[in-house]
């Protein structure tokens, strides 16, 4: 049985940014990942020598963002591209209405207008909400009193729809009311054409990391804490956590004792959501010009009602869709040819006979990743903003617990995992890191 200062679960960026200050501050750590790989929910498919990213694909605003500040020290290329965050306007976009024409740029302006008309007395009804209520509850509050007729009403219900599903990959009564308050973006987003696994690669440097170590079990007490794995048991006087939520709540993987409050109702209330990326590769172009997003209003929009357009990144007629919601379940395990077909079904009502069949399909399935159970966590109805900060309070003063759900201000993102793995290590360090360290050249 081999005994360390810290034992780290699981290779993500959480762990990873955790396991790398650690060690840094002459700890002995490993890192145990389930996987066959690092990076967690960071993964870059290379197949015949194209990059794509099937998990983490953005920084959704690089102002004041540490992994920006990590990629730009680590030399990893960033291409702008800011609409990953469902904006209506930030960029060219060329939208289409319920009956497949493109509206005119004075239409354009018109629905984005009703959009910050909702969104400004959104945060009212939001702040004035009960505990209980849903981002349907309050969404339905703020369109109701605009006092528009039915037409114009429903079509920004769609995208308030369409944004909770893109944000967080479930519909609006599922999604507590709380659960936009942190869809704000600062500065630029950007895109990695080199891929963002190497953001893992360069973080994971020097460390001492096991894969194919699936943990099954995580015993603490206040002398310190046992790690079992299939092939392994190991000590520590601490240890971080840093498997998704969907692991955390599972049979498979055992806390024992169990967690106390707050941090066992904070887990509760969080939940894994369904979201899948599907990227079609073209041989040539037939979409519009000098946009960086296709929406499509009305009914045919449902599942399918935006792309957005990665041929910058690699001078490659590329489109990147998402199935988020009710419909990643209800497509869960469809072959990539069938889900390439439902998507092209509507391009053509776009773009007619110019659309062409795809030279490569790119389908994600995180819903079917043991190890994931899903993309992202999101909050229930009735949860609390405060529960993404209570699961990270420390249990018995050796257990951690980080990753992307424990983060407050930013969750579901890679800076909310790197940002949460600084703070495990700066509590088992006992005074503050300077983040820095992180990427600081030694």
């Amino acid at each position: 049985m081999e005994h360390f200062d810290a034992i780290v679960v699981g290779a993500g960026v959480a762990g990873l940014t955790a396991a790398r200050l650690l060690n840094r501050a002459g700890r002995h750590v490993v890192v145990l990942e389930a996987r066959d790989r690092i990076g967690g929910r960071v993964l870059t498919d290379r197949t015949d020598g194209l990059v794509t990213d099937l998990g983490a694909s953005w920084i959704h605003g690089v102002t004041d963002s540490p992994v920006a500040a990590a990629a730009a020290v680590f030399g990893m290329p960033m291409v702008e591209f800011t609409v990953g965050g469902y904006q209506p306007a930030s960029r060219p976009t060329a939208y289409y209405g319920p009956v497949g024409a493109r509206l005119t740029d004075a239409a354009v302006r018109r629905f984005v207008d009703d959009i910050d008309a909702v969104d400004i007395t959104l945060a009212r009804v939001i702040a004035d909400s009960k505990a209980d209520a849903s981002y349907r509850d309050v969404t339905e509050t703020a369109l109701a009193s605009q006092g528009w007729d039915h037409e114009r009403t429903q079509r920004v219900r769609e995208y308030l729809e369409h944004r909770a599903e893109e944000q967080y990959g479930v519909q609006r009564g599922e999604l507590a009311a709380h659960g936009l308050d942190d869809d704000s973006i600062d500065g630029d987003e950007v895109v990695f054409p080199e891929g963002y696994d190497v953001l893992a690669a360069r973080l994971a440097d020097g460390l001492d990391i096991r894969v194919g170590h699936v943990v099954s079990r995580v015993a603490w007490s206040a002398r310190g804490v046992t790690v079992s794995s299939g092939s392994m048991v190991g000590t520590s006087d601490d240890v971080v956590v840093t498997v998704p939520i969907g692991v955390l709540q599972s049979e498979e993987f055992a806390i024992e004792p169990a967690l106390p409050e707050p941090q066992s109702s904070a887990l509760r209330r969080l939940r894994m959501n369904a979201f899948e990326k599907v990227v079609l590769r073209f041989r040539t172009r037939f979409w519009d010009d000098g946009v960086y997003a296709i929406r499509q209003q009305g009914p045919e929009g449902r599942w399918w009602h935006s792309w957005y357009d990665l041929t910058r990144l690699h001078g490659i007629p590329m489109l990147l869709t998402f199935v988020a919601g009710d419909a990643a379940v209800r497509t869960r395990g469809w072959s990539e040819d069938r889900m390439a077909e439902s998507v092209l079904a509507q391009l053509r009502r776009l773009y007619g006979a110019r659309v062409e069949q795809p030279m490569h399909v790119h389908v994600t399935a995180w819903q079917d990743d043991p190890f994931a159970r899903g993309s992202y966590a999101y909050m229930t109805v009735g949860s609390q903003t405060s529960d993404h900060d209570d699961l990270a309070i420390p249990v018995g003063g050796v257990l951690h617990i980080a990753g992307e759900a424990t983060w407050t201000d930013d969750p579901a993102t890679v800076p909310a995992a790197m940002l949460s793995g600084h703070r495990a290590a700066s509590r088992i360090l006992q005074r503050e890191i300077p983040i820095e360290e992180l990427w600081a050249e030694r």
